[in-house]
């Protein structure tokens, strides 16, 4: 429950409001073990304590990277630190991705928005592992082409799997698709009868998603979503993040689709 001290090591803007940290312990190094999925709770000192996905690691393990949207006090206090500025952490918390359930199938990754940041992890085991799955496909929704995030490392996912963007709205010199990133979802080529799907986004995304999958025939056992709630304990004692009978901080965030699918229908819950 005590937050450690990390150091930020590199700071990178990745849109107008949205930035990653890359972050090492200031204390004795070790290697920060997590599962794709999962979160820590980044504590900026003086000010207060967000939970914020994990979005990857560096190659020795070591230093670790948030993605995160400048939306709060704690997150515009967040997005000024500079290299060499501390702040806390306390995790990895949550359940993860069902990576081992990949073995053997198509996986389908379905990110709307900042969703990409909580993917991205599991997008990069899988990529390493290029040989244990079968077909590989990103989907990739978000407002305009300025706000895709990791415009680089789409580039280089593209290379070993196949990668399908969308925005709201064209601007500039986009050619790509316009529409929301359920529109791709019937063309995209995969085995629905043994896919799993991975989805992460906005809750209204993330319904019509689901809904989109399952008329190409993916079973609700085999679609997990990260679901986000208002968190401040990470682990089940505050009560914030209740969701049904679950704690999101606990139990979640990564939760199979028939196991939450009687609350999702409950609009505002």
């Amino acid at each position: 429950m005590i937050p450690l001290p990390f150091r930020v090591r590199r700071r990178r803007q990745e849109n107008a409001d949205t930035f990653t940290l890359e972050i090492e312990p200031a204390g004795v190094v070790s290697p920060f073990a997590f599962s794709p999925g999962q979160f820590n709770m980044l504590y900026v000192f003086g000010v207060g304590e967000v939970p914020i996905s994990i979005c990857g690691h560096s190659g020795d393990r070591h230093t670790i990277a948030h993605t995160t949207r400048a939306v709060g006090t704690v997150t515009r206090a967040m997005a000024k630190l500079k290299c060499g500025d501390l702040l806390g952490v306390r995790g990895p918390f949550g359940s993860s991705w069902p990576i081992k359930a990949a073995v053997g199938r198509d996986v389908v990754l379905v990110a709307g928005g900042i969703g990409l940041a909580p993917l991205r992890p599991v997008i990069d085991h899988l990529l390493r592992r290029r040989g244990k799955t079968g077909r590989v496909v990103l989907l990739c929704g978000a407002r305009t082409p300025d706000d895709l995030l990791y415009a680089r490392q789409l580039e280089r996912w593209s290379e070993k799997c196949e990668v399908h963007v969308t925005v709201d709205r064209a601007t500039g010199a986009w050619r790509g698709d316009i529409g929301v990133v359920t529109n791709l979802i019937p063309r995209t080529p995969f085995d629905p009868q043994t896919a799993i799907a991975l989805v992460c986004g906005p809750e209204i995304m993330m319904r019509f998603t689901v809904r989109e999958l399952q008329k190409r025939g993916v079973s609700e056992n085999r679609i997990f979503l990260s679901l986000e709630r208002n968190m401040k304990c990470a682990t089940g004692f505050c009560g914030h993040c209740q969701f049904g009978p679950e704690f999101i901080c606990k139990d979640g965030p990564v939760f199979r689709y028939d196991r939450v699918k009687r609350w999702l229908e409950i609009n505002e819950l």
